[in-house]
């Protein structure tokens, strides 16, 4: 195995060069088209979205590590119905971690610790815990020897990741205590934040402190930290840009994994000029996704693609006349309460029950009682008529 790295020292620039116009117009960018995005749609009906977007964060983020879990079988995995075979099993159980994870993420309140060794530790903890036993066990290549992962724990031996050896394992806290002095959002500008939750992404990729779970890890830190600068929320996902552009992805963390190339790249260890090209490519990558959503979340659009879905099911007797516009209702005022949709649809009452019988059955509304206030819901089956484009047909 190739020298490893021993000092923090060696990991330097940890940001690119003050004055990075492009980077600066960049995230200039992501704060417009993220406040945008996030005024258009009801709160309550961001909230249901947002849960379809972790199952699609958590379908790209796998899917980066090759693990290629169909979304129908991640919706299952969430209501506990898995699959007999057992290697399909053990993936539903990942993508469900992975999902539940996201999930402590986004109720969690205090978002000044997102670059900590401890969240760091706690990321990798709580995901690996509920991994079964054959996911928690890796490959030495060197010695063919198999090593259980810790959930939690860093790595307590060497290891080379592709052409990249990262810090031996006796040197990993000293590079995590530089990666949160350096990242550490209490001094920098919110355009200066952004971009360092791109520069964050990278190195701590290049630390690689875990045996294995370090991509996933990061990306879950990473959607943490683009909520902590304000521009991330749970109506988009960076893991499907970069799942989409996966190759391009590897190859710019390659890039910045390398030396200074020459006096005029930085005064670090590593190339400032290929930190700030995979900077630039995190963000525009961020931006495109930003954008796919606010298209495919625009309300006009979203509701006229909800009215097409719901008439060709009434048109095949799937559901009753009517049901167009409660769904509407839901779109536009998050909730529709029961005793109003006489009123919306002009029905008798056990008509009115009737459509509200035959949207709950078809996973298009839910309800937190039985008798309660309905709202949307978006099961997979409806997911390519409302989403088109958000999966790869399957």
């Amino acid at each position: 195995m190739a020298k490893s790295i021993e000092h923090p020292s060696l990991m330097e620039p940890m940001l690119p060069a003050q004055g990075n116009r492009e980077l600066e117009d960049l995230a200039v960018v992501m704060i417009e088209k993220s406040a945008r995005m996030a005024a258009q749609l009801h709160p309550l009906v961001q909230v249901r979205i947002g849960q379809l977007v972790r199952t699609m964060n958590c379908y790209y983020s796998n899917l980066i590590e090759g693990h290629n879990t169909n979304p129908r079988d991640i919706e299952l995995a969430l209501k506990a119905d898995f699959s007999n075979n057992p290697e399909k099993r053990d993936l539903q159980l990942e993508a469900k971690a992975h999902i539940e994870v996201q999930m402590l993420l986004d109720q969690k309140q205090n978002l000044t610790d997102t670059f900590s060794q401890a969240n760091i530790k706690l990321v990798h903890k709580e995901f690996y815990a509920r991994l079964p036993e054959s996911l928690c066990w890796v490959k030495n290549p060197d010695t063919d020897d198999t090593i259980a992962i810790v959930p939690g724990e860093f790595r307590a031996g060497d290891v080379m990741v592709g052409r990249h050896v990262p810090p031996k394992a006796a040197n990993i806290v000293a590079f995590l205590e530089r990666f949160e002095q350096a990242y550490n959002f209490a001094s920098l500008s919110r355009i200066e934040q952004i971009i360092t939750v791109a520069a964050a992404h990278h190195r701590l990729l290049w630390i690689h402190p875990f045996y294995d779970g370090n991509g996933r890890v990061t990306r879950l830190i990473s959607h943490l930290a683009l909520r902590q600068a304000g521009v991330g929320n749970n109506l988009w996902s960076i893991s499907r840009g970069l799942a989409r552009n996966a190759q391009l992805y590897k190859a710019n963390l390659d890039l910045a994994d390398g030396q200074r190339e020459g006096d005029l790249d930085g005064r670090g260890n590593l190339s400032q000029k290929q930190l700030a090209n995979f900077c630039v490519f995190f963000l525009q990558t961020a931006i495109d996704q930003i954008d796919f959503m606010q298209k495919l979340l625009d309300t006009p659009n979203l509701m006229q693609r909800i009215e097409y879905y719901a008439h060709s099911q009434i048109q095949a007797k799937k559901l009753p006349k009517g049901s167009v516009i409660v769904l509407k209702e839901a779109l536009l005022h998050g909730l529709v309460e029961r005793n109003s949709i006489q009123n919306l649809t002009g029905y008798a009452d056990r008509q009115s029950r009737n459509i509200v019988s035959s949207l709950v059955k078809a996973g298009l509304l839910g309800s937190d009682t039985p008798y309660g206030s309905l709202y949307l819901c978006f099961p997979q089956e409806i997911v390519e008529f409302y989403f088109p484009q958000l999966y790869p047909v399957v």
